[in-house]
């Protein structure tokens, strides 16, 4: 018999429900490792103390349009920059510089002060090239760029820049991570999971977010995307056929839906 823990960490499970999950992990990064090493790019550029503490940057032929960030997930305590790269394909084809930020794990730091890297690492990449700024994320990333649009977080010159945020798969209310066995590594309390919940506040008013996931995620993703949508007041976009690992798959075509969102 399954027992209320069991069923509570399982609603947040993902790799266990997707068929060939292992292949995504090691997929990912020999994808990212050959898409730089024919890109221009500025790799570990350091906006912080923290080993971790530094930003992969890709420059687009030309002047760039703006800059595009994407954060990367992993439940705020796995993975690397520099397991994504290729996934910022999509933003050059449109004539962007895209950063990839990477940020100090759980449990060596706590939720808000990933947050606080976060911020650090966008307003230095945001030093670097002019224009708009568009921001996305995937799961534990999507997180992080929906509290980028919300007020206080980022200095007021950088966040009048931002134009577009698109939380992939979001998780928007950490409550009910207090609860989950992972959380003996994310060390969430009842005051941190509420200060870090996006569904809790209220995004600045110029910046268009759209929560993005996809129609074959787990019921509690779906869910998660839903509450924030419903909570800020904005249009989600759910795609057909996509689950939790390949949904992200969209960022890398200039044209998808996705990119559309992100970049108009």
């Amino acid at each position: 018999m399954t027992s209320a823990q069991e069923k509570r960490d399982l609603a947040y499970e993902n790799g266990g429900f997707i068929p060939d999950a292992a292949a995504y992990g090691d997929r990912w990064p020999r994808a990212a490792a050959a898409f730089r090493a024919a890109r221009r790019c500025d790799l570990d550029v350091s906006y912080g103390d923290h080993p971790r503490a530094a930003y992969d940057l890709f420059w687009p032929e030309g002047t760039p349009k703006g800059l595009m960030v994407f954060v990367h997930g992993g439940y705020w305590k796995a993975r690397a920059k520099s397991d994504w790269s290729h996934f910022a394909a999509g933003g050059l084809e449109r004539g962007y510089a895209v950063v990839l930020p990477g940020y100090p794990l759980a449990p060596e730091v706590r939720i808000s002060e990933i947050t606080q890297h976060i911020a650090r690492a966008i307003t230095a990449a945001a030093a670097q090239v002019a224009g708009p700024i568009a921001l996305t994320g995937h799961s534990a990333g999507g997180h992080l760029v929906a509290r980028m649009a919300m007020p206080g977080v980022l200095t007021e010159d950088v966040a009048g820049r931002i134009f577009t945020s698109v939380p992939i798969s979001p998780v928007s209310d950490l409550r009910p991570l207090v609860d989950l066995s992972m959380n003996a590594e994310l060390r969430l309390d009842a005051v941190e999971a509420a200060a870090e919940s996006p569904i809790l506040g209220l995004p600045l008013p110029h910046i268009a977010v759209t929560p993005i996931v996809g129609a074959e995620e787990r019921p509690v993703f779906l869910d998660q995307a839903r509450w924030l949508a419903e909570a800020w007041g904005t249009p989600q976009i759910i795609l057909p056929g996509r689950h939790h690992f390949d949904v992200i798959d969209a960022l890398m075509d200039p044209d998808s839906r996705m990119m559309r969102a992100l970049l108009g």
